[in-house]
């Protein structure tokens, strides 16, 4: 047993007996693993034996443990953050997956049962389904072990422990075998694309008995993401946002600031898009204007269940899609208003930006090229300051602009 990992082992009051010498049996690290990554496992090791996790379950499945490099690359490019909202929305909601999702209402006996007991419409959860596997066809076939030992080496290490634990709790719990631990790159299993510690805190069965099949069972996987929804705050009865047409000269300002019920928005022009979706109990709801393409694209007021979705997925291109992808699963019609034509930013330019602002006294956040909420209003500040249409959506020209601006500064 290495020398240095052993005394971890004391310190921490783990090691001991015949065990605490390797007498039966150490984590075989693979021999082209980096250092780094032996420093980590050795120390992760420790960790999870804390975690009550039995040693013997530690050295059969952590045995050859390596990083994977396709989970870096995958890390690095996700599309609900790098494409513009518009491609990403219009790229999921082909006239084939709409038409595939519109059938899939009557294929699942257990969706009545799970709208009594969650709430959720079985359309927002169908778009789930679409959006996660495509309708349980693509699952991911990695490593999640794998996949989330490699995370763990990056910016999310903390998340990525926790989830790899979970993992190994599933294992030990008897709920899977290491092989059914196929997932995506990010460690998300089953049809509906969740992580090991939802599947520990939220995993439920259609039927209520028995361990819940995410992978082979679509009333289990869908019973499950109805479950996380509810406890994300899915409110039963209402919908998740409605298209609304903003009049001539409105503050742009107000996106992603105040939660108004409609009535308030309505005082101020704000009227419902002629194909937009709506429920008498949507009148009262509060509501978040939304810009999500800036103010020459669709304009949506969001309601609570727009964010149970993100809850899911923190993305507003996921969330707009998931029940965009719903409504037209119902038989609703397309938007009023089209996307525009869009522009993708470069990792580089999305950065700088953020630099940027950072430099001209508006804090986005961390300079990580993730265009969210916290870009999004540094951005609207520095707009307004400048005395541009506050939308906070930002294009090449405004990178240019702000990267002018900061080096003034």
């Amino acid at each position: 047993m290495n020398r240095r990992f052993f005394l971890a082992l004391t310190a921490a009051g783990l090691a001991g007996g015949a065990e605490a010498r390797g007498e039966t049996g150490v984590v075989p690290i693979a021999p082209q693993a980096e250092p780094y990554f032996r420093d980590w496992l050795e120390r992760f090791y420790v960790t999870a034996l804390a975690a009550g996790l039995p040693r013997a379950l530690l050295d059969r499945e952590l045995a050859g443990l390596a990083p994977d490099p396709r989970v870096a690359a995958d890390d690095a490019v996700q599309p609900e953050f790098a494409r513009p909202v518009g491609a990403y929305v219009q790229g999921a909601m082909s006239a084939a997956r709409i038409a595939e999702g519109r059938l899939k209402r009557d294929e699942v006996p257990a969706f009545s049962r799970i709208e009594t007991s969650w709430g959720v419409p079985r359309e927002v959860l169908i778009g789930v389904w679409a959006m996660e596997s495509g309708f349980g066809v693509r699952q991911g076939d990695m490593d999640v072990l794998r996949s989330l030992a490699t995370l763990a080496q990056g910016r999310r290490r903390d998340w990525a422990e926790t989830q790899l634990i979970a993992a190994l709790k599933m294992i030990a719990h008897g709920d899977v075998v290491r092989g059914q631990l196929r997932g995506s790159w990010a460690g998300a299993m089953g049809q509906t694309q969740i992580l090991p510690t939802v599947y520990l805190e939220s995993g439920v069965t259609a039927s209520g008995e028995g361990r819940p099949d995410i992978w082979n069972s679509a009333a289990d996987a869908l019973a499950t993401a109805a479950h996380l929804l509810e406890k994300d705050g899915w409110r039963r009865g209402e919908g998740w946002a409605v298209e609304v047409i903003l009049p001539p000269g409105f503050d742009y300002g107000f996106s992603e600031s105040d939660t108004k019920p409609f009535a308030f928005w309505a005082a101020r022009g704000v009227r419902r898009s002629p194909t937009a979706q709506w429920r008498a109990a949507d009148a009262d709801a509060p509501a978040v204007l939304l810009l999500p393409s800036g103010a020459a694209g669709p304009a949506f007021l969001a309601l609570p269940n727009h964010f149970a979705i993100r809850g899911y997925n923190n993305s507003i291109a996921y969330a707009l899609t998931v029940g965009l992808l719903a409504d037209r699963f119902a038989g609703g019609a397309g938007l009023a208003t089209p996307w525009p034509y869009e522009v993708a930013l470069t990792l580089d330019q999305r950065m700088t930006a953020q630099t940027a602002l950072m430099r001209l006294g508006f804090d986005p956040g961390t300079a990580d090229g993730m265009i969210g909420f916290g870009t999004r209003r540094a951005l609207r500040a520095w707009q307004k300051r400048e005395g541009l249409p506050a939308d906070g959506y930002l294009t090449p020209q405004l990178v240019q602009h702000l990267s002018a601006a900061a080096s003034r500064a």
